[in-house]
């Protein structure tokens, strides 16, 4: 496990981390491990504390992972489809969008779509994960049509696509009622939706992030509806902008209330703030660069600890945070390493520098150096091989890493670290 000093270490045990814990704090964490619910407030709570109280809250999470999921640790092999990079909607946190008439402006066909599609699904891949930004010359059946070229070119990948705000604006679009459009959404090959585009379920929040986006209200509608139509969706929020512990905490409540009602979220996903290249950092003068590494073990064993019974597949977001905090977090409450992905657009564009691709042999070596067992899962967290005791097939990545930065060279440089000793 990597080594954050005085917060994930072995020792102390769990034990002494609650004995030596204040006693209001101790007397949550002992709560939540006999299965009871945190509050809204009493989340915001742990979300604030630091130094031992905090090593207790990363070893209590990392314990009520152990009793809800046990040691397995997951990926799945996605592709990463952004189909246009053009969008009109000018969020502040996003550095994705351009306009449709510069330079840098995409938009590929649907046969290419479908190439990319079939391409995964030769190297192995179980999905393919298709988002974009929202073109103004998009037709009003053009979601239908990306899923119908997919499914004809390769009927059994199980597409992921279409983030809440894609889903309005197809709505707009085609003016056909939120339930039909699912459905015909749904008909045409669409298996789950990414629970993308909650960004913070604050209104004040989200009013600086972007004037026009979708309020968290109508976000929660369509989320709702997904669900009601069958369509199973991921959680997420973005993180360590211009927010803080009380939106966290009052975020993943309304999360865990949604699920109550109906169960159809897979996962919960922090996503950390990438700043470098976007209009958020640059203009605002609250604006933070990202989060800190202390508030990312806190929002994944806090999520761990508030959404357990409920959501039990907590995602720790490797194009963040990099595979070596992504390591980490398989240590206070994340059991989840999310997608291959082979291509991604979004969160370099903000500046993330952590690469596009994880080849599955590459999950299994972080998740084994972590002390778990892997698992490749599909999109739904059904098992598709369990490597307790063998390893995938090696791959080489689809983009070439002459100029990038191998994302298991930490481990590499520890192994001979300890080879030196």
């Amino acid at each position: 496990m990597p080594n954050f000093p005085g917060l994930i270490e072995r020792k102390p045990t769990l034990e002494a981390s609650l004995t030596a814990a204040s006693l209001p704090v101790a007397r949550l964490l002992e709560s939540s491990l006999a299965g009871l619910e945190l509050t809204q407030a009493e989340g915001e709570t742990l979300f604030k504390t630091e130094g031992v109280d905090l090593s207790a809250v990363l070893h209590a999470a990392d314990a009520v992972r152990t009793q809800r999921v046990g040691d397995k640790a997951t990926f799945v092999v996605v592709r990463n489809i952004n189909f246009t990079n053009v969008c009109y909607m000018a969020c502040q946190f996003c550095n994705f969008g351009v306009r449709k008439d510069a330079a840098g402006a995409e938009w590929l066909s649907l046969h290419e779509v479908a190439r990319r599609a079939e391409e995964a699904w030769n190297r192995g891949g179980t999905e393919v994960c298709i988002q974009g930004g929202l073109h103004p010359d998009l037709p009003a059946d053009y979601y239908v049509r990306i899923l119908e070229a997919v499914k004809h070119r390769v009927p059994d990948i199980h597409v992921h696509a279409f983030s809440p705000f894609e889903i309005w604006y197809g709505v707009r679009k085609s003016r056909i009622p939120l339930a039909a459009y699912l459905k015909q959404l749904k008909q045409a090959g669409l298996g789950s939706m990414p629970g993308t585009a909650a960004e913070i379920l604050d209104t004040e929040i989200r009013l600086q992030l972007t004037r026009n986006k979708l309020s968290a209200d109508e976000w929660e509608t369509i989320i709702r509806a997904a669900h009601g139509a069958g369509i199973r969706t991921t959680a997420t929020i973005m993180y360590g902008h211009i927010d803080g512990p009380a939106h966290w905490a009052a975020h993943i409540a309304r999360i865990r209330a949604i699920q109550k009602d109906t169960g159809g979220f897979t996962e919960f996903v922090p996503l950390g703030f990438i700043h470098e290249q976007t209009r958020l950092y640059r203009d605002h003068p609250a604006a933070r660069p990202g989060p800190t590494t202390v508030e990312s073990l806190k929002m994944h064993a806090v999520a761990r600890l508030m959404l357990a019974g409920h959501i039990d597949n907590i995602q720790v977001s490797w194009v963040k945070l990099g595979p070596e905090m992504a390591h980490a977090m398989l240590g206070c409450g994340a059991n989840d390493l999310g997608g291959t992905l082979m291509n991604e657009s979004i969160s370099r564009a903000a500046g993330a520098g952590h690469g596009q691709e994880i080849t599955p042999s590459e999950m299994v070596r972080i998740i084994r150096a972590a002390g778990r067992v892997p698992v490749q899962r599909n999109t739904l967290y059904g098992t598709v091989e369990n490597f307790s005791d063998h390893d995938p097939t090696d791959i080489a990545p689809l983009v070439d890493r002459s100029h990038g930065a191998n994302p298991v060279a930490f481990l590499d440089g520890r192994a001979a670290a300890m080879a030196a000793q």
